[in-house]
Formats: structure tokens, C-alpha cells, sequence
């Protein structure tokens, strides 16, 4: 199958849009698991009083619940005010790289979630959303850069090498695209995530159907 006709089917489409509505849309307990490794510098936090923390998980509530809104000036503007009260916080400029994301500022987008892996070098989510970016302007040797690095941090994350499978496959790497998708499913299925396990694993019998002779 030619990567044009593989783009307009309806499976790629579907992996493609839950990988971005995993990126876009990041609840409180998503965003304290990826935080849990976050560097001496993030984890200043800790030394603040006691209301800082309660503070803090209030503002991000209101961030994620005006961002599932698709309020994005609202979004945006108690982002910066986060981002004023808590500098060395990651989520801040990784969130808002999700709000101009979505608004298809990617330049913007990129200098934020560069700003995120700056504050914390092991943030697996922002590497990732930086892949997106790329991949979105067709930089595919960056957007697979990017996702390596996410997998690096988390070897287990089943996005990005969804994510890195397109990026390698745009690149003609059309083997290591189709072994990226397998642990892909393999870790869905063991995660016990069945729909993008089931989505993943038709986008893979596709491929299969219509194997081209380089897959062999």
C-alpha cells in the first residue's frame, strides 16, 4: 500500500486521533505520574507551606477542566498565571504548548514544550508533544527524534512508538515502522487498553493485507 492511501484510511486516522487526544487533554493523576521523576529543581515545591501543593492542584483542575472545554483564552490565561507562581513547574509551559497546539500555533507550541524539557529533561509527555509538533510541519527526522527521546525516559509508553511508527514510516523505514506498532500493541494490551490496542492491531492487519514487498 502506498503511505497516501495508508494516510486516508480510516484506521490510520483513528490511532492518529487518540494519540493526539492523549497528548491534548491531561487529567490531574495523568500529570502526577509523569511527574513522579521530575528533578530536585521541580520538586521545590515540597518546601513551600502546606496550602502551596492544595493551591496548585486547584489551578490545575480549573487549567484541564477549561481545557476539555475547548475555552482556550481562558485556558491560556490562568496557564501564564501558573507559570508566574510556579516557574520551575513543568506543567506549566507543557500545557500551554497543548493549548497553542490545539490552536495550530506550532512554533509557539514548540518554544513551550522546549521551555518544559528544559525545566525537567525526563518529561516523556512533552518530548512526545514535541514529536506531534513536528510531525504535524512534516519534519519527520525531528518528530522521531523526539519521540525516541520520550521512549527513552519511558520505554513502556505506547504513544509515542505509535507516534514513531508514522515517523519512520514517512521515512521509508516501513520494518521498524511495523515493529513499533507491535509493542505499541503489546503494551496497550498488557496495560489493559483495549480500544487502542484493537485500533492499533487493525491499523497493523492492514498493513499486512496489503504488504508491500519491502515488508517481507
Amino acid at each position: 500500500m502506498k503511505l497516501k492511501q495508508l494516510l486516508n484510511t480510516t484506521v490510520f486516522k483513528s490511532v492518529s486521533c487518540i494519540t493526539l487526544s492523549f497528548v491534548t487533554i491531561i487529567s490531574v493523576s495523568s500529570f502526577a505520574v509523569a511527574s513522579s521523576k521530575a528533578p530536585k529543581s521541580v520538586q521545590y515545591l515540597a518546601q513551600f507551606s502546606d496550602d502551596t501543593p492544595q493551591e496548585r492542584s486547584i489551578l490545575i483542575q480549573e487549567i484541564n477542566s477549561l481545557f476539555r472545554q475547548q475555552n482556550f483564552t481562558e485556558t491560556e490565561e490562568k496557564l501564564r498565571k501558573f507559570i508566574k507562581k510556579f516557574p520551575q513547574d513543568a506543567f506549566g509551559p507543557y500545557q500551554l504548548g497543548n493549548v497553542l497546539f490545539s490552536q495550530k500555533k506550532n512554533e509557539e507550541a514548540i518554544k513551550q514544550y522546549e521551555e518544559a524539557i528544559r525545566i525537567n529533561s525526563k518529561y516523556a509527555l512533552a518530548h512526545n508533544a514535541l514529536g506531534l509538533v513536528f510531525a504535524n510541519q512534516d519534519r519527520w527526522n525531528e518528530a522521531a527524534t523526539a519521540y525516541n527521546k520520550a521512549l527513552e525516559i519511558n520505554p513502556k509508553y505506547g504513544d509515542a512508538l505509535t507516534n514513531l511508527a508514522q515517523a519512520l514510516w514517512e521515512q521509508g523505514k516501513h520494518k521498524e515502522a511495523i515493529a513499533s506498532l507491535e509493542k505499541a500493541a503489546n503494551i496497550f494490551k498488557a496495560e489493559n487498553r483495549p480500544e487502542k490496542y484493537q485500533r492499533v492491531q487493525r491499523l497493523l492487519q492492514q498493513l499486512n493485507k496489503d504488504k508491500d514487498p519491502s515488508l517481507s
